[in-house]
């Protein structure tokens, strides 16, 4: 007896030991509805210091066309605007930047001319139209903002528009404080759109004011590029994606992070159906000499695929988290990690819960607190009754390690 119980103790201790030492927990913390709360979120979120979170939808609210929202750390969800569809803009897209106690974005239609908008929304609600796309002869100013804007010191607005601008493959522009807007780069201006073209992702600024971003097609082998723009507008095309056999990554979708030393790291999409033709996707290295490494190829089985609009964030060990599109247990997307030995791990397999009811299709990356908890959306799941055929309207979700 004696015996038995020393080996069920040791196998327990065993068993004690392999668990972690604290078992992860995901948590939704909104599931957007038909109550004009906002459907199917779009942009990354942002997260202030009280821990609020402040997000975009892509439809919903009150006239269908999306929505700019706050939720509480408490959860309590609040819709500080809902676009109507005019000149106020419709369907806000890409990261929105919070500052001075605005939140500021763009939204790829709506407006005069229906290109898209700069608007910024005040805390009691109210939105502001900065600036309106194709507000100049052929769209040289540019059209269809994807990416949403970062800010500077001096409240300088800067951002990308996928087509547009002299040759409409797209611009880097920049709005002042004072609502005038000056296009910075115009691409495909070099011959096959050498310098790239159709840039859906927003920009990053280094100490020195140079400007990184992608375009997520042109460049020397039409993969698109990861571009560097400094600041008298001269464009650097720091590589160009599909060089090698095989491709080593196509349409990076996503924008780029950069660590201290000057290495960029992000995503490509894969830009195919069922992963053909150009893979599942990438997370990839770009070193400051301009040296690309493929840090993993997802295969669209277990470890996910597609990251689509995900990019990557970085901890202080250099470990990537990101999500893709599809993949997974469920084939519905996965929260993964990558360690700095190129090592990936799943944290979260979406549609794990009956209906989908924990999210589905996250399509933006996650954003990480002090303590490392992730937060991030997904486009649908959650609600059943929210959408078409039940798939629901996406959900924010947090996950704790």
């Amino acid at each position: 007896m004696r015996t038995v119980l020393g080996i069920a103790a040791i196998a327990c201790l065993l068993l004690a030991a392999m668990r972690p030492s604290q078992a992860q927990t995901y948590t939704v913390l909104h599931a957007f509805t038909t109550g004009g709360d906002g459907a199917n979120p779009r942009g990354a979120l942002v997260r202030d210091s009280s821990g609020d979170l402040y997000g975009t939808t892509l439809s919903g609210g009150t006239s269908g066309y999306g929505t700019v929202f706050k939720l509480s750390r408490s959860g309590e969800e609040t819709v500080l605007y809902s676009f109507k569809g005019g000149s106020d803009g419709q369907g806000p897209t890409g990261k929105i930047q919070a500052a001075d106690g605005n939140l500021y974005g763009s939204t790829y239609a709506g407006g005069p001319s229906g290109a898209g908008i700069v608007f910024m929304v005040n805390k009691a609600g109210k939105e502001t139209a900065l600036y309106s796309f194709c507000s100049q002869s052929k769209c040289s100013d540019g059209d269809s903002p994807n990416g949403g804007v970062i800010r500077d010191a001096n409240g300088n607005l800067y951002g990308t528009t996928y087509s547009g601008g002299a040759y409409n493959g797209g611009t880097v522009f920049m709005l002042s404080k004072a609502g005038k807007e000056r296009v910075l780069y115009t691409f495909c201006s070099q011959s096959g759109c050498a310098d790239g073209g159709g840039p859906l992702a927003g920009l990053i600024q280094d100490t020195k004011g140079n400007f990184y971003g992608t375009t997520s097609g042109g460049g020397a082998y039409g993969g698109g590029v990861v571009f560097k723009l400094n600041t008298t507008g001269e464009e650097t095309v720091l590589y160009s994606f599909c060089s090698q056999r095989g491709c080593d990554g196509v349409a990076p979708i996503a924008g780029v992070i950069r660590d201290r030393i000057g290495n960029l790291y992000g995503t490509t999409s894969g830009y195919q159906s069922n992963c053909q033709g150009s893979g599942c996707g990438v997370v990839f290295k770009l070193s400051k000499s301009g040296k690309e490494a493929a840090l993993h190829s997802f295969t669209g089985g277990a470890d996910g695929g597609e990251p689509f609009e995900s990019g990557v964030i970085r901890d202080a060990a250099g470990n990537l988290y990101g999500t893709t599109l599809i993949g997974g247990a469920s084939n519905i997307g996965v929260l993964f990690e990558l360690s700095k030995g190129g090592k990936e791990t799943v944290l979260y397999n979406f549609c794990s819960q009956s209906k989908c009811s924990d999210g589905a299709s996250p399509n933006v990356g996650v954003i990480r607190d002090s303590k490392g908890n992730l937060y991030g959306t997904t486009y649908y799941g959650g609600d059943p009754a929210c959408g078409e055929s039940g798939v629901g309207c996406g959900v924010v979700f947090k996950l704790t390690p």
